[in-house]
């Protein structure tokens, strides 16, 4: 799998959350983002590769709860994740 197909999914990722303003203890549940995707790229093992690194990285925050994963962006990076945004237009 080429980096900037991960690159675009962590786009799509990071921007689902800013605009739904999921930061810190506003989660979003791991199964609706593939939601937006056109049918032909909603591959959950490229979803899941490119939100493992975003939680690698700092970026984002996951909560484990009885059904499912939930996801929300950490507040202390806002600055990073705004600059990634705006830098990468989808």
């Amino acid at each position: 799998m080429p980096k900037s197909d991960i690159e675009k999914f962590k786009l799509h990722i990071l921007k689902k959350l800013f605009d739904q303003r999921c930061w810190m203890h506003k989660h979003f549940s791991i199964n609706n983002i593939p939601q937006g995707l056109p049918s032909h790229t909603r591959d959950s093992r490229i979803i899941k590769k490119a939100v493992d690194e975003l939680i690698k990285s700092n970026w984002l925050l996951s909560k484990q709860t009885f059904y499912g994963l939930e996801l929300s962006l950490n507040i202390n990076k806002k600055k990073d994740i705004e600059g990634y945004i705006e830098k990468n237009p989808i």
